[in-house]
């Protein structure tokens, strides 16, 4: 109940009843709610400066937790790439080794996965955690492009391990000539001497000596590319496709006993040793190409040797010495 206020009247030099009007009422009134709007703002501010509303808190919840599950898939992701670092380790150091292919460039299996486009939908979003957001989907992209080179790779190597026996007797894996004392290497692949131009010179192949006639065989099983005969040179000559990226050459030969596109089991016939092209005496100069490149093609007896006799070829084809081609 509100007190009853009086004043003092000169007039009448009496107490009289105090009577608000409406204006003081409603000037009271707004004052009053004024005041506590403004002590009710000031609350609420304070209020919101110390303490979380519910939906901040479980907004503040929910950012917490996708920053955990982020973290956990971070970790997955990383786990997920030492896992196919070792099977592309194992690809390169293991099965491709077994096989001879070769391995995959290390610029082929990194490779980019798009564009600084690729990631504009998020940026347009404008998402206050882009760059956390794209930092992640740009490795699960190169985790991804990395995991399909390995499945090609994989299927490469399925395929050549299904191929096995194809593989291995198309590999040139015997010498050209009949060999048995070991004897009959004159020149081994490397530096050696040119017999014409007596300087040294890059020898592509090994040279085994034998009387003209003396018969050739085909290292591995293989198709005959090319039968040849040309002044100088090679004179002579055979080459085999075996497949897998390994040609053999036979050259100076006398005569032949293929004609191209035949095809040829390791052990056959081919022809005969000769004297022709840029020779020196009786021999059959071979030489094995491996993905265009020429090797050592002492490497590759291993079918018909012992462990002691390939080294003692690998002695004799070491020496430097004369060629005869």
């Amino acid at each position: 109940m509100s007190r009853i206020k009086y004043y003092y009247d000169t007039k009448t030099c009496k107490y009289e009843r105090y009577k608000r009007s409406k204006w003081d009422i409603l000037l009271n009134g707004l004052g009053f709610l004024s005041l506590a709007s403004v002590l009710a703002i000031v609350f609420i501010i304070g209020f919101h400066m110390y303490f979380d509303s519910p939906k901040e808190l479980l907004l503040k919840r929910e950012n917490k937790e996708l920053k955990l599950y982020y973290k956990l898939l971070e970790e997955e992701v990383g786990k997920m790439n030492e896992m196919l670092a070792d099977l592309q380790q194992r690809d390169d150091n293991l099965y491709r080794i077994i096989f001879e292919s070769e391995p995959i460039a290390p610029e082929i299996r990194q490779a980019g996965v798009g564009g600084a486009d690729r990631y504009r939908e998020i940026r347009e979003k404008a998402l206050n955690q882009e760059k956390m957001i794209i930092s992640l989907n740009s490795k699960i992209d190169a985790l991804k492009r990395q995991m399909y080179v390995q499945h090609v790779s994989y299927d490469e190597v399925t395929d050549l391990a299904l191929r096995k026996e194809e593989y291995w007797a198309s590999v040139p894996a015997i010498q050209p000539i009949l060999n048995e004392d070991l004897n009959l290497l004159a020149s081994g692949y490397g530096m050696r001497v040119h017999p014409i131009l007596k300087v040294r010179k890059m020898h592509t192949g090994v040279d085994f000596t034998a009387p003209k006639g003396t018969p050739i065989y085909a290292t591995g099983d293989g198709i005959v590319k090319a039968v040849k005969t040309v002044f100088g040179g090679y004179g002579k000559y055979v080459e085999i496709d075996h497949g897998f990226g390994f040609i053999t050459r036979y050259a100076h030969m006398n005569d032949f006993s293929v004609r191209p596109g035949q095809k040829v089991k390791r052990g056959d016939q081919i022809g005969t040793v000769g004297n022709t092209g840029s020779s020196t005496a009786p021999h059959v100069h071979y030489e094995v190409i491996k993905d265009d490149k020429f090797v050592n093609p002492v490497q590759y007896f291993f079918k018909d040797l012992t462990p002691e006799e390939y080294d003692k070829i690998l002695e004799l084809a070491s020496r430097e010495n004369q060629s005869l081609s």
